[in-house]
């Protein structure tokens, strides 16, 4: 109780510093913002937002800021549902160092590792980046449950067996176990990284950088999404890789 309501506190004092952008809304390469959302900040003032956008969108919101004195910092975390209600969150930050190290108390109240990544713009670069490795590992994984299970092989005793390995990871910790249940109830879903990978390749297609992988699984994420799967949580994934073999992966115990 006593965590919760420290929690609830730092919420509290969160609100306090940032200015909402909720009030108006932003494309790729163009920012279209509502006067009134900046009409309540005032010089001195700092908006903090952690919504996972394109870095350039915060770069051009961050200018509109500066034209009133408001500092800004882009804030996108990691770490899903669980790590929200637990305060352990992973927070990738963009902006000044000296408006970081002022906001960096209330930030702590939502993550346990709360990092400056670099100038405005980096934060959210930093989750691009994060979403192209989950995605990817996802991805692998389907493959690897599937594959075990066409050859007869328990893939409760493949996760087993390679968890502690090189192969391991915390993306194989989270999603595994939901894979090998098929629980697919929704933690990050799939139409919100859909979006994420959408806005890494529109990044990587302006700094003329080929990612062939997370191009790939943008592909299969939208055919899940036609398929009606978008609300599921994106260890779905794996109903693809299932379809490709007409098999579905189960624990054999």
């Amino acid at each position: 109780m006593d965590k919760i309501k420290g929690q609830l506190a730092g919420v509290a004092a969160l609100l306090g510093v940032i200015a909402a952008i909720g009030g108006g809304f932003v494309k790729y390469g163009e920012v279209m913002t509502k006067l009134e959302v900046l009409e309540g900040a005032s010089k001195g003032n700092v908006i903090i937002d952690m919504s996972s956008i394109a870095p350039l969108v915060s770069q051009k919101i961050e200018a509109e800021c500066a034209k009133k004195g408001v500092d800004m910092l882009d804030a996108p975390v990691s770490g899903g549902e669980p790590g929200a209600i637990e305060g352990t969150l992973s927070i990738m930050v963009g902006g000044k160092q000296g408006v970081f190290d002022c906001c960096l108390d209330i930030m702590q109240v939502m993550g346990a590792a709360v990092v400056l990544t670099g100038d405005i713009g980096a934060g959210n670069t930093t989750k691009l980046a994060n979403q192209i490795i989950v995605a990817a590992n996802i991805e692998a994984l389907s493959e690897a449950f599937v594959l075990a299970q066409k050859a007869g092989v328990d893939p409760e005793k493949v996760f087993n067996a390679i968890k502690g390995g090189l192969a391991g990871s915390n993306v194989m910790n989270a999603k595994g176990p939901m894979m090998l249940d098929r629980n697919f109830n929704p933690g990050f879903r799939i139409r919100l990284h859909q979006k994420d990978l959408r806005n890494v390749l529109q990044t990587a297609q302006d700094l003329n950088v080929p990612l062939p992988v997370t191009a790939l699984v943008q592909q299969i994420l939208g055919t899940l999404v036609n398929d009606g799967h978008e609300e599921l949580d994106h260890s779905g994934i794996l109903k693809f890789v299932e379809g490709l073999s007409k098999i579905e992966v189960k624990k054999q115990s």
